[in-house]
């Protein structure tokens, strides 16, 4: 059995209180939102939390922890110190428990993404085998079915593929499967490498196929598609790399935005892209476009 105490804090009060409970025998802390707020983040490495956030803190179920709990019910920084209590966990295999809620899923007509533990529902159709393990990308996401879908009806035999945040690979091991000659996958993250030569070796296909790399190891090349599902702010900043990594008349999506976001992004890409209706799935939006004049 494991114990779990719920404490409701700011984000500027979470490191403090962290470095206490790990100093009082926490085995884990982890962090959840509160307040139902998308955060996101801006930066390689950043840690962003939300303005209300639930601490969640994990201690060996032998422990006794009344001296804690009297502790933080007296610490202000506890927003909800005098509900304090403590929650009791049975041990379990928690990686397995969360891919049990991962089913197969379709994407356009031919694609499907489906677990490694299990059996494709459609032999014949294009199976993804995945195991996102650290790195995020099942395909749940509207942002990333957006990607899988644009990809699926994109002509990409013989091409070369760019896949600029990778994550577990999804987008990269599809675009291969797809039909690409070469996929270049790359993400700041060395656990989305980790990941995505994990995933693409579960589908057969070797580096020579989808190569996976941090940013400063991508070759330079005049890809033949990029597809990025990051967020408005890199992306933005990413414009003029991300456009010197196509050929003219070459293809480009993007993804990881909001609506709110488009216009800004239309009138920054538009620079180097003719751009397409964009596509939308709940709140996210994917923009696509072909690449105009030379690559200046």
């Amino acid at each position: 059995m494991w114990q779990q105490i719920k404490i409701l804090l700011e984000p500027q009060d979470c490191p403090a209180l962290e470095e206490l409970l790990l100093a009082r025998g926490a085995a884990a802390v982890s962090y959840l939102d509160a307040a139902d707020q998308a955060v996101f983040q801006e930066l390689p490495g950043a840690t962003t939390l939300w303005d209300h956030t639930c601490m969640l803190c994990l201690f060996d179920g032998g422990k006794d922890l009344d001296a804690l709990l009297r502790l933080l019910s007296g610490d202000q920084r506890v927003k909800n110190r005098v509900e304090l209590l403590v929650e009791e966990l049975a041990d379990q295999p928690w990686e397995r428990a969360w891919m049990a809620q991962f089913h197969p899923r379709q994407y356009g007509e031919k694609l499907w993404i489906v677990p490694s533990s299990q059996t494709p529902p459609d032999t014949d159709a294009i199976n993804i085998l995945l195991d996102p393990g650290l790195a995020f990308g099942t395909g749940s996401h509207p942002t990333t079915a957006l990607c899988l879908r644009w990809l699926e009806q994109a002509k990409l035999t013989d091409c070369r593929v760019i896949d600029y945040g990778c994550g577990s690979g999804v987008l990269a091991i599809a675009a291969a499967l797809l039909g690409a000659e070469k996929v270049y996958a790359v993400d700041h993250d060395p656990q989305a490498i980790l990941a995505t030569q994990d995933n693409s070796r579960r589908n057969g296909l070797d580096d020579a196929r989808v190569m996976a790399c941090l940013p400063d190891a991508l070759p330079t090349l005049a890809a033949d598609v990029l597809i990025a599902n990051i967020l408005a702010e890199p992306l933005l900043e990413l414009a003029p790399d991300l456009a010197q990594l196509i050929r003219p008349g070459g293809l480009f999506a993007m993804s990881g935005l909001l609506h709110t976001q488009v216009p800004t992004l239309c009138e920054h890409y538009q620079r180097w892209f003719q751009l397409a209706e964009p596509q939308v799935e709940e709140e996210w939006v994917l923009l696509s476009g072909t690449r105009t004049g030379d690559n200046q």
